[in-house]
């Protein structure tokens, strides 16, 4: 697992503390070309299709329904690389931990509750050791494991 965890952690390093610009409401592709000073005409031909189509290519980005081939052949000819990156919204680590403590409030929750149906209810604190030992076998455990439901 410590292969798994490493990859973890350099994702968190590369994702969270990379800082990354906000996309433009009108996405990339029309503030792009009009700082360049290219006409919408000139594009089009560049590419080989009409004004209207570069015109509907960047409301379509700007709305987030252009395909990724699409925008990268509009970079390409705008002399763009195009990046494609998922931010996550918090650490991926803090993630799988949620995660597989999640899954470990919902097992202990089942058995505490059968118990206390029989009269043999446990005390919160007891739970709570359980809790944490069944987290830290599922994080010892495959990571896929954590999100089988």
């Amino acid at each position: 697992m410590e292969h798994f965890d490493l990859r973890l952690s350099q994702l968190d390093r590369a994702l969270i503390d990379a800082p990354l610009p906000a996309v433009p409401s009108s996405g990339w592709l029309k503030p792009i070309r009009t700082a360049l000073g290219i006409t919408t005409r000139q594009l089009g031909r560049k590419l080989g299709i009409t004004s209207p189509s570069v015109v509907a290519a960047e409301t379509s980005e700007a709305e987030g329904t252009i395909t990724l081939a699409q925008l990268r052949r509009f970079a390409n000819a705008l002399g763009c690389d195009m990046r494609y990156v998922l931010i996550p919204r918090g650490s991926l680590q803090q993630r799988v931990e949620q995660r597989a403590e999640e899954l470990a409030r919902q097992r202990v929750g089942k058995v505490a509750h059968t118990m206390a149906l029989e009269a043999q209810g446990t005390d919160p604190q007891f739970a709570e050791r359980q809790i944490a030992l069944l987290k830290a076998d599922l994080l010892k455990k495959r990571r896929s494991a954590l999100w089988n439901d």
